[in-house]
């Protein structure tokens, strides 16, 4: 695929030289919060290198944050106002005015982080001070010089809790930072009444996740004082997304009982507030509505929602009139084939916003970085989210193989690690889950066939060889390749290579047997003529996403051997390569407590000194509701560090996307202003193409 060039470089190079320094020491310098199960450790230690993964769909996102005028006049063609630059991605956002002085949350530092955006200001965007060590900031909102906002900076005691409360921060110098979220409890999606004097969020309380499937939070709203949190009142159970009217009435989403997303409403009367009167449903089924703002207009209460309507695809804003249950068509008339989320008013309700993507003729990033910066909580360690998946370094971490994505675009492709240059191995197959021969800088192995498909699916291991001395060139084309089929077609499912540090053996799974076990071959022959395999693990369970280590004495893989019956949850296991030593790490909890039956930990990976496993699991929990999001298939998914015998648990993400498929490489790589160019520079082009949420029947 040839190289995409950004239009209007000289200004994204200027932008882009002037965020390097605040990158930069973010990247070098951020304060890790303290861990779940956190040790001591000394420098020597210490994770350190670079570390590339992948996030489901989001470096197509492109969002930025557009109002209109007058969204009641509904016999006028609304017409659309950009609010944000087109850096990065900028989302939910909250007015502070009618001069449409914004407050919103964009990832233009490498994290979330709020940003301010003046109009009448010479510097129009700049960020708000909060809580610097956090990797996930949301929700933000601005009243009487304080900022509220939702923090994932303080890690909970025990695993499967979220870290997400609300804060509130003093933005002229960024003291007083004060949590409004009991300790142990998680709080979403604050909203402050008209007057300012009650705050509203939807809460989870202090409960832990579910093991299974959840795209209902089920949390209850929850209503406060501003000036004494700690009284706290449940006003309805089972409700997301709060929004005031006035003072006494709140508007929220749940899936109702016929199985359809709903706008409710509850009335606090004001002398009780703790006997508030059961909800109401407000909006019909037949249409799934959600993440609404209420807005008063003419003494009529409207509601803006973002809907998904049977039979189309696309997520769009529309006006509800409480009075008349009407819907009024807003987005769909403007760009009808592209999802819109999380609409919001300003406060006299002139103003109706929302964030979309871009657009592929708008100013601003227009190009997909290959590699992208991400803030690291690990001083040692260097993070980019890669736009594929199933990364794999060479043996000097000068290149990286990597799968583009299991449709048009499929195939196996090579990075610079820089992000400089890209080229093409093959195209046209589905690849997945690739291992570069630590021994032979030009043989990448892969999974040629469908992706998580059954035991007796074909999916074959390949060996691609090619000449290492491409990479040398200026030519980002194709390069030549001979691909060398290992595994025999009528053995099945066989996926998941990875290659002995020697370069003599690969182990992968296989599910020739009829269960999905462990096999180990010749790298060069395969199970073919001449060469060799053998079974290294059996059983009628599921071990699979073996990698091995760096010193060739030990294998790690996920495995769902201590709970067969159960499909989705998997923990860590270890082998040496002749099945002996088997032994299962206990990462969540101790043997035998109910916390380790509930891991869903894969992708595992070593570090270049055997001492630690890089991988990604389900031990944090959500961050941000679901339904206001693109399609996450696992929106809790994180990556983490541990040590071997458990201790040291790390979490190096944290935020409302699916991370995972990393790769471990211990050579750092350089934050530079022409690494941060090139990123921009070589890509693809940015064309919103990302799913709304799958699990919602329309």
């Amino acid at each position: 695929m040839p190289n995409v060039k950004t239009p209007h470089l000289p200004a994204i190079r200027r932008r882009f030289q002037l965020q390097l320094r605040f990158l930069y020491n973010n990247i070098c310098h951020f304060r890790p919060a303290k861990h779940i199960n956190d040790s001591i450790m000394d420098s020597q230690s210490s994770p350190h290198g670079s570390i590339i993964f992948s996030t489901v769909g989001r470096t197509n996102y492109g969002f930025d944050i557009f109002s209109i005028k007058s969204p009641f006049s509904f016999l006028n063609s609304p017409v659309e106002h950009r609010l944000t630059d087109g850096t990065s991605i900028n989302y939910n956002g909250q007015f502070v005015d009618e001069d449409q002085t914004l407050v919103f949350v964009s990832e233009r530092s490498g994290a979330p982080r709020i940003y301010l955006r003046r109009p009448s200001s010479q510097v129009q965007i700049e960020q708000l001070p909060t809580s610097i060590d956090s990797l996930f900031l949301d929700r933000p909102f601005l009243r009487n010089k304080r900022l509220y906002y939702i923090s994932a900076h303080q890690q909970p005691k025990q695993v499967f809790t979220s870290s997400s409360a609300l804060y509130s921060t003093n933005i002229e110098d960024g003291s007083k930072i004060i949590r409004l979220t009991p300790y142990g409890c998680a709080d979403y999606s604050p909203a402050i009444s008209h007057s300012g004097h009650l705050i509203a969020v939807a809460s989870y309380g202090d409960r832990r996740w579910p093991t299974g499937e959840f795209h209902d939070l089920t949390t209850d709203i929850v209503v406060f004082p501003e000036s004494d949190p700690e009284k706290r009142i449940v006003v309805c159970q089972h409700g997301g997304w709060p929004t005031w009217s006035g003072d006494s009435t709140i508007y929220f989403h749940r899936q109702a009982d016929d199985g359809w997303w709903s706008i409710f409403r509850v009335d606090l009367p004001e002398d009780s507030p703790n006997l508030c009167a059961d909800p109401v449903r407000v909006t019909p089924p037949g249409v799934h509505c959600f993440t609404p703002a209420v807005a008063s207009y003419n003494s009529k209460s409207m509601i803006a929602i973002a809907t998904r309507r049977p039979g189309k695809r696309y997520r769009h804003i529309e006006i509800f009139d409480v009075e008349s249950d009407k819907f009024y068509s807003v987005t769909e008339l403007l760009n009808p084939t592209t999802h819109h989320y999380n609409p919001f008013f300003s406060p006299k309700s002139t103003l109706l916003s929302y964030h979309r993507f871009r657009g592929e003729s708008s100013s601003g990033d227009a190009t997909i970085p290959s590699l992208d910066p991400v803030i690291s909580p690990e001083k040692g360690l260097r993070m980019r989210r890669l736009n594929g998946s199933f990364p794999s370094f060479s043996p000097s971490g000068d290149f990286i193989a990597f799968n583009h994505d299991f449709n048009a675009n499929s195939g196996l492709k090579i990075i610079k690690s820089d992000g400089s240059k890209k080229w093409t191995l093959f195209q046209g197959r589905t690849a997945f889950c690739n291992s570069w021969s630590p021994a032979e800088p030009d043989v990448i192995f892969t999974s040629v066939g469908p992706v998580f498909d059954s035991v007796k699916a074909t999916v074959q291991i390949a060996r691609v060889s090619f000449n290492s001395l491409n990479l040398t060139n200026d030519d980002c084309g194709e390069i030549p390749v001979e691909i060398e089929v290992l595994t025999k077609e009528e053995t099945g499912n066989n996926a998941f290579p990875s290659c002995s540090p020697d370069g003599k053996h690969i182990v992968f799974r296989s599910g020739r047997s009829g269960h999905k076990n462990l096999y180990i071959m010749d790298a060069v022959k395969g199970e073919l003529e001449g060469g060799g395999i053998r079974q290294l693990t059996e059983g009628p369970w599921i071990d699979t996403m073996p990698s091995w280590s760096p010193d060739g004495k030990l294998i790690a893989f996920s495995s769902n051997r201590h709970n067969p019956e159960n499909v989705t949850c998997f923990s860590i296991y270890v082998i040496h390569p002749n099945g002996t030593g088997l032994r299962r790490i206990h990462v969540a909890g101790p043997e035998g407590s109910d916390e380790v039956d509930k891991e869903r930990l894969n992708h595992v990976c070593f570090s270049k000194d055997c001492e630690w496993l890089l991988f990604t699991g389900n031990l944090g929990g959500v961050t941000a509701d679901p339904v206001s999001l693109p399609n996450q298939y696992q929106p809790y998914g994180d990556l983490y560090l541990v040590k071997l015998d458990g201790s040291g648990l790390r979490q190096l993400t944290c935020n409302a996307y699916e991370n995972g498929t990393p790769a471990w490489h211990p050579s750092a790589m350089p934050m530079t202003a022409l690494d941060i160019e090139r990123n921009v520079i070589v890509g693809d082009k940015l064309r919103g193409e990302f799913d709304d949420v799958l699990w919602m029947n329309c």
